[in-house]
């Protein structure tokens, strides 16, 4: 089915992108969150339409990108978001986040498909490549700040993402059995199939003691020779 996305959805388009998704994840996801609707035609050229309008403010010569560069080069972003204590956010900045900005606080428009970076998430200091016009770049500094704060140092900054890092392996860790105890575990249990196979193979049982009765009735059916020896000597 064809959608028209309304927020900046990874891996699958930009805000106001008309995409074709499975209908299952269009359903069930996309549409009842709110990230997309339903392409009809009248939506579609209205689009279009936009598109068209918005165009007509892009750079059309190297001269004017040139222009947009020099002002783009002396620019700061500033985006203040919801975001926790390691500093990774509550969302994301998104290209279409900073077109957007860029678009309100400046009046330039630039392509989104042009703006040169992944999703944002997390607080710091960025520059986000934009390619205006063919061979004509600029990078833009770009700050996304804790709200109502301010930026932390680079080296906070660091120390931030490094203990984040740190939660993450250490989580991992306790999720999954240690190396060591996998082996000892394995080891047990190939002892314990051994001795069972050990067990079932036939004449493995041990003899038998024999019981007391049967040794006392062997001895006494041995020739008592001391009784014999005994009649002899009365006899003479």
């Amino acid at each position: 089915m064809e959608v028209i996305l309304l927020s900046d959805v990874e891996h699958v388009g930009l805000r106001g992108d008309v995409v074709s998704v499975a209908r299952g994840y269009g359903r069930n996801y996309l549409l009842p969150r709110n990230l997309a609707e339903e392409a009809t035609p009248g939506r579609v050229a209205e689009l279009q339409k936009r598109d068209v309008l918005r165009a007509r403010h892009e750079a059309k010569t190297a001269e004017q990108a040139q222009e947009i560069a020099d002002t783009l080069s002396k620019t700061v972003l500033r985006f203040e978001v919801k975001a926790g204590p390691t500093g990774s956010l509550f969302g994301s900045v998104t290209p279409t986040d900073i077109a957007d900005e860029l678009w309100s606080s400046k009046k330039i428009r630039v392509d989104r498909r042009k703006i040169e970076t992944d999703p944002i998430k997390r607080i710091g200091r960025y520059e986000i490549p934009i390619g205006l016009f063919e061979d004509v770049r600029v990078g833009v500094q770009t700050e996304v700040v804790p709200e109502g704060g301010e930026l932390p140092s680079d080296e906070e900054l660091e120390a931030m993402e490094a203990a984040e890092r740190a939660e993450q392996e250490e989580a991992e860790a306790a999720d999954e059995p240690s190396i060591e105890l996998e082996e000892i575990l394995a080891e047990e249990d190939a002892a314990e199939a051994a001795a069972a196979e050990e067990a079932e193979e036939p004449g493995a049982e041990e003899p038998r003691a024999e019981e007391p009765e049967a040794e006392e009735a062997a001895a006494g059916a041995e020739p008592d020779w001391r009784a014999d020896a005994d009649a002899a000597l009365r006899q003479e």
